[in-house]
């Protein structure tokens, strides 16, 4: 796919049977694995962490067009942690240039970043509640984005149907991935740099173990 494709429309009876199906969210495996993943490819994760902590930091001494650059960058550099959860949890070669992958999806990651933005800050201002359900119900966004070469749209909706049918379960995830990252930052905020790909990657392997895998190449 490349960076400014629009994506394309997946075939909606593809998840029909997620919106029916019971979901059984096991939290501690998730993250045991994620940890697990973390510890096998220590030196990638933490570099690459490492490269978005400068990317932001010099964008906050940057012009306002600066920021904009880099903060259009970020679901694309979010997007690389799961290409790489992917491809280690299907034993695919795995190197570092592959967290930059996400780049590949740039456009329709960086319009669902904008709207998902917008809509949950829009959500959060109208009496808090519905900010945080959608900002819930978008988990699974950025993984049938770069699974399905989804436009974002389609993406963002498709996310919010399969997960509202078992949000509180979505809810409870959601908040210990909160409290993992942190208490990486209250570990003088050296933590972040394993809290941040671990709670990254628990959420693919999330969507992996629940939506499955559509796609073999990311």
């Amino acid at each position: 796919m490349a960076a400014f494709d629009f994506g394309t429309k997946a075939d909606p009876q593809l998840f029909e049977k997620h919106l029916g199906s019971p979901v059984a969210i096991n939290v501690q495996e998730y993250i045991g694995q994620a940890w697990n993943m973390f510890k096998e490819h220590v030196g990638e994760f933490v570099g690459f962490t490492l490269i978005i902590f400068v990317a932001s930091a010099l964008s906050s001494r940057m012009n306002f067009a600066g920021s904009i650059v880099i903060s259009a960058a970020a679901s694309s550099f979010y997007a690389g942690y799961a290409i790489a959860a992917f491809r280690i949890l299907t034993g695919q070669p795995f190197e570092f240039a592959d967290f930059f992958k996400g780049f590949n999806y740039f456009l329709p990651l960086f319009l669902a970043g904008l709207a998902m933005g917008f809509l949950v800050l829009t959500g959060l201002a109208l009496l808090v509640i519905p900010g945080i359900y959608l900002a819930v119900c978008y988990m699974f966004t950025t993984f049938l984005i770069i699974d399905y070469r989804m436009e974002f749209w389609q993406a963002m909706e498709t996310s919010r149907k399969i997960i509202t049918k078992h949000w509180f379960a979505f809810f409870g995830f959601t908040f210990v991935l909160f409290l993992v990252n942190l208490l990486g930052v209250l570990a003088l905020g050296i933590g972040i740099l394993v809290s941040i790909p671990v709670t990254a990657c628990a959420s693919a392997i999330a969507y992996k173990e629940i939506m499955g895998l559509h796609s073999a190449d990311w």
